[in-house]
């Protein structure tokens, strides 16, 4: 592929919320009432907290992010509710429960693994998927965008499908300049 990436991603407390339609990416993530969640890179948990709404009382919601900043303030936000931000990183082994994840939630970070950090979070996510569970991973148009990585470190939804050995499903336009790739874990 050719892909350059530095193995680093640091948000720095941006967020990509404006640059994202929320209605669009929970309406074809169909999540119901009971599912336990994986919020990856979940930066401020602007999108743990919408998942949190929608799994209600009887789900979990599971914020990770190696910024230990972000992660601090997420944990004071969400006090009493069904969040639980631990700081960690996806593209290794996490404290996470193997099998126990309806959906793995990626937003605006795959563009900066390496191809070590891809593996690991093949690997990582296999592991916390359930039979059936799925991938989610939000990403920037690879063409000019008015923000964003450098054109050489982005993903088209072809490139993306070929990284991650998944079943690919539906691509889906999110944005003016974004896009969501959705996998499935085999049985």
């Amino acid at each position: 592929m050719g892909k350059v990436a530095t193995g680093e991603h640091h948000h720095g407390g941006r967020s990509s919320e404006e640059h994202l339609d929320k209605n669009v990416i929970l309406g074809r993530l169909e999540i119901i009432p009971g599912q336990t969640i994986l919020d990856a890179g979940c930066g401020n948990g602007y999108m743990s907290k919408e998942f949190s709404q929608l799994v209600g009382t009887t789900g979990r919601i599971y914020a990770i992010d190696p910024d230990e900043t972000s992660i601090t303030a997420l944990r004071k936000e969400t006090e009493g509710m069904n969040i639980l931000a631990t700081a960690t990183d996806v593209t290794t082994m996490t404290p996470l429960p193997p099998s126990a994840f309806d959906l793995v939630y990626l937003s605006m970070v795959f563009h900066g693994f390496s191809t070590e950090q891809i593996q690991g979070f093949e690997t990582e996510v296999n592991r916390l998927l359930k039979s059936r569970g799925k991938l989610a991973i939000v990403e920037i148009a690879k063409r000019d965008t008015p923000f964003g990585p450098p054109l050489r470190i982005r993903y088209s939804p072809e490139e993306l499908k070929q990284a991650l050995r998944l079943i690919p499903r539906a691509t889906v336009d999110v944005g003016e300049h974004c896009y969501m790739q959705l996998f499935e874990k085999e049985d």
